[in-house]
């Protein structure tokens, strides 16, 4: 079992920033690639990022390439997504992820373990 714990979510204001960590425990975190989903009310849950294990290959959805940096400290079991030029668009539950997968994917349903999400709110 691998245990995901989301932070930094909050409000801010259109153009604004903020940084999201997931703390993981459990199995070792560096066999695990990390993911960063989204959900906002009514839709269904979203790709946003993915980081490959050894941190080495990143990837991330159209709508937040250029504006979301993924990265991870397998040090400290830990994976982030800095946020910059937030829109309101970007309003939803932020969820991480885990796959024991070596490839990374965008496909949520290859995703083992998930975090019980952080609520991010941008204002216009």
């Amino acid at each position: 079992q691998v245990q995901l714990v989301e932070a930094g979510g909050g409000e801010v204001q259109a153009g604004g920033s903020l940084r999201l960590s997931c703390a993981a425990s459990g199995r070792t975190f560096s066999n695990y690639a990390m993911g960063w989903f989204r959900q906002a009310p009514g839709k269904e849950r979203d790709f946003v990022a993915v980081i490959h294990r050894n941190g080495g290959r990143t990837y991330y959805a159209d709508s937040v390439k250029g504006r979301f940096t993924i990265s991870r400290d397998n040090a400290k079991n830990t994976v982030y997504l800095q946020m910059n030029s937030l829109k309101p668009e970007d309003t939803a539950v932020y969820y991480c992820a885990a796959d024991s997968n070596y490839a990374i994917t965008e496909r949520r349903e290859e995703y083992d373990y998930w975090g019980q999400g952080t609520q991010v709110t941008v204002s216009s």
